[in-house]
């Protein structure tokens, strides 16, 4: 999946904003993967219902969870994390899963790209404290 890298490469540097999904303009985390859906597939994968910037601290619901499962193909936990994965953390003990990336560097010294509120898109560090906030991992599907 060096393509989906590549692709994620390309939303570098664009904005944090809230509910948007449009490179160089401006995305957050699920927008970058419905960006990257888009480049692969030609179309969206689902209109997302609307969300407001604190949704996963109110809700009980893993709505991120759900979505990437009904689009994406589950990696089993034992698989090593490789280039073009998604993943899908939860960003404290007991709360829903709401932030998400692609794996841009496997290995000792891995990376992710991920849409970060005040930072934009960014190619960050997989360091400890990210990697144990991983709950799930994905990859997109083959292109038929």
């Amino acid at each position: 999946m060096a393509d989906v890298v590549e692709l994620a490469r390309g939303w570098l540097g664009t904005p944090y904003l809230h509910q948007a999904s449009v490179k160089g303009a401006g995305c957050d985390c699920l927008g970058l993967i419905r960006g990257l859906w888009r480049e692969l597939y030609g179309r969206e994968p689902e209109e997302p219902p609307a969300y407001s910037p604190d949704w996963g601290e109110v809700g009980q619901r893993e709505l991120l969870m759900a979505g990437a499962a009904r689009h994406l193909v589950p990696v089993l936990r034992e698989a090593g994390m490789v280039p073009g994965q998604v993943l899908l953390f939860r960003m404290r003990p007991g709360a829903i899963a709401k932030h998400l990336g692609v794996v841009s560097v496997g290995g000792e010294a891995a990376r992710f790209i991920h849409a970060y509120d005040g930072h934009g898109v960014i190619e960050s560090p997989l360091s400890l404290p990210w990697q144990n906030r991983v709950v799930a991992r994905f990859v997109f599907p083959e292109i038929p």
